[in-house]
């Protein structure tokens, strides 16, 4: 039995601890919006944040992460600026792979939280968007930045 804090929510499951936490999320948790789509963490989509870091779920096992805070594209609340921003922008076109580039955005705004367009570029140069949605993700993150700094950080 492992426990998990998801989403502020501590949860039990009853999974092998070396099961990827991708699989927990989705078929234990019903998590859903944690998408598989390459397996070997190079696409982006199963992205989540553990203890604020981005880190590719479908690479890390689930008992390695107990005791760390995970964060889902749940987890944030409504008004959050990457939220905000990616609504304002209109990023998604299908939306399969937005939760994930979400998540990475809200890691590499903590970290660089006024960005320029060739960080911006770089920081999403590793996620995969089959739709190309990239142009409006990148109007998104720069919005999501100045929101974010409006807020106090």
């Amino acid at each position: 039995m492992l426990t998990l804090t998801v989403n502020g929510m501590k949860k039990e499951v009853d999974v092998d601890p070396g099961t990827p936490l991708l699989w927990v999320l989705r078929d234990n948790l019903g998590i859903t919006s944690v998408k598989y789509t390459c397996g070997i963490a190079e696409c982006g989509m199963c992205t989540v944040l553990i203890g604020g870091e981005a880190r590719r779920s479908c690479a890390i096992a689930a008992g390695d992460v107990q005791g760390s805070a995970i964060t889902t594209i749940e987890g944030l609340a409504d008004d959050h600026p990457v939220k905000v921003a990616w609504i304002e922008q209109q990023v998604p076109q299908c939306g399969y792979c937005q939760p994930g580039i979400m998540l990475q955005t809200v890691d590499f705004l903590s970290r660089v939280p006024s960005p320029s367009e060739a960080q911006i570029g770089e920081a999403m140069d590793n996620v995969i968007c089959r739709c190309g949605s990239h142009p409006r993700m990148k109007k998104a993150i720069a919005q999501a930045a100045v929101l974010t700094a409006s807020q106090g950080g």
